[in-house]
């Protein structure tokens, strides 16, 4: 590594959130697939090119959350059973493949491509990870390359749960209390659940040792006062919590249908999957068990064009482009820490907040993306470093106080998303359920036995009914 003069800083934090679903009482459940597809195309592949920097000595930081829901899913002993099942059908249906397209090279080279993919999740799931990803991502965080942060207990939305605010304390105290179950230590940090801020939760962050957040733009932009910096600085709330902003330009780039990244016409197509291209007799067993095609994760076509016909996926121009974008994201943050430099008091910091399933799930070579970006700023002597929030704080304590504004990262960037007119009808019941759990809890302060797994299983109820993705509709978030 060269040696740069440093005048601002990266950092990317990847939001790895999936919404609980475990029906233990049906081996076919089909929504359980979300959780095994993200394992394989966005945690595998993350913990894969983490693994390739750390052994090539390439000198990375990045920031994660991993919410509740998410970690209790991934240390369930069934589901893990389960995605080793799910393993064992893909590889059973890419060796079929294998066969199937023998008399056609390009579609047989990657039908041999998917075969030694999943078979290498398989390998890498059961023999190297023991099943447990969770200590996977905990080395990183050990080795000092990755900060893990955590989120709401079940992802609920504090701009509307505020009118009761113990449910607000709740969902912060359980996200608190997981993390610190699965990583030994508190959080330092919390993504807010759809970046919904709102400043009745900071006491209870506060609370709870929880120093940093993190904001939509306009949050950071529209504070009281106006920050002097916009989102290249963090701000400090009146009641201590410190915000940091999205940055708008970095994350058009990467996620904006016209102009980012994961629409170039070289990268897999995630809409043509051999579960509704194939022969209905020939795919069947591999589909959902009532018939119905879904998604095999097997995909032969690349993006092409928006309309039209698709060719065929080439894992080499796919990896070109990827490089290519890396360079581009590079330069252009280059250009922007050059400008900004010579206007803040500190050296900036471009936050990129994305969702982890982006990276691979959506955009397949997002991971790989990453890695090439990642090797790029270690290496090329430069103006920045990537660095985490927290790593920014220990080195910039002293910041503005301004008062955030509430709001979202969802559609127009407040509540409309979580609250219109196809799902307000659920608020009023949610309010009454919160409040007869506070009366409850506070009827028997000291239960044991029975009594007190009833109530906790009233709060498990409570806190998973008020999760935000249950309540997302046709107002769709710009992820």
């Amino acid at each position: 590594m060269k040696n740069k003069d440093i005048k601002g800083y990266v950092s990317f934090i990847l939001h790895a959130h999936l919404p609980f679903i475990h029906h233990p009482e049906n081996p076919d459940y089909l929504e359980e697939e979300w959780l095994f597809e993200a394992i394989s195309e966005t945690y595998i592949p993350l913990l894969s090119n983490f693994k390739k920097l750390e052994e090539e000595k390439v000198g990375f930081k990045v920031t994660m959350t991993m919410t509740p829901p998410l970690l209790s899913m991934l240390d369930n002993k069934l589901l893990q059973k389960r995605y080793i099942k799910y393993l064992e059908r893909i590889i059973e249906l890419c060796e079929k493949e294998v066969v199937r397209t023998a008399d056609d090279d390009k579609l047989n080279t990657l039908s041999r491509y998917y075969l030694d993919r999943y078979s290498g999740d398989l390998h890498l799931f059961k023999n190297t990870y023991k099943s447990n990803l969770i200590n996977q991502f905990k080395h990183f965080q050990d080795i000092g390359v990755l900060e893990i942060i955590t989120c709401g207990a079940t992802h609920g939305y504090f701009p509307i749960l505020h009118v009761n605010e113990k449910t607000v304390r709740a969902q912060i105290a359980v996200g608190a209390q997981t993390y610190e179950r699965f990583f030994g230590k508190k959080p330092r940090g919390i993504w807010l659940p759809e970046c919904g801020y709102v400043p009745e939760a900071d006491k209870y962050l506060k609370e709870f040792g929880i120093e940093y957040a993190l904001t939509e733009s306009h949050g950071i932009l529209y504070a009281n006062p106006a920050p002097l910096y916009g989102t290249f600085a963090p701000i400090c709330s009146p009641d201590g919590v410190i915000c940091f902003g999205r940055d708008i330009e970095s994350s058009k780039q990467v996620w904006s249908s016209i102009i980012g990244y994961p629409g170039d016409p070289n990268y897999r197509e995630f809409y043509r999957d051999i579960g509704y291209d194939a022969d209905y007799e020939y795919i069947k067993p591999y589909i959902a068990k009532n018939g119905v095609r879904v998604n095999t994760g097997i995909k032969y076509h690349r993006i092409t064009a928006k309309e039209g016909s698709k060719d065929y996926y080439n894992l080499q121009w796919a990896n070109d482009s990827a490089v290519s974008h890396a360079g581009h994201f590079f330069d252009s943050r280059v250009e922007q820490i050059n400008k900004l430099a010579e206007v803040t008091e500190n050296p900036p910091i471009v936050v990129c907040p994305y969702d982890a399933e982006l990276f691979g799930h959506w955009w397949y070579e997002g991971p790989y993306w990453l890695y090439m970006l990642f090797k790029k700023i270690y290496y090329d002597a430069q103006n920045f470093e990537l660095i985490t929030p927290g790593g920014y704080i220990d080195k910039y304590p002293n910041m503005q106080v301004s008062s955030p504004c509430i709001s979202s990262w969802g559609a127009n960037g407040y509540s409309e998303v979580w609250l219109n007119e196809d799902n307000d009808y659920a608020h009023r019941h949610l309010h009454e359920i919160g409040d007869k759990m506070v009366e409850l809890a506070h009827s028997y302060p000291n239960s044991t036995g029975l009594l007190k797994e009833a109530l906790n299983q009233c709060a498990r109820e409570l806190l998973l009914a008020q999760s935000s993705d249950w309540l997302l509709s046709s107002h769709t978030t710009p992820w």
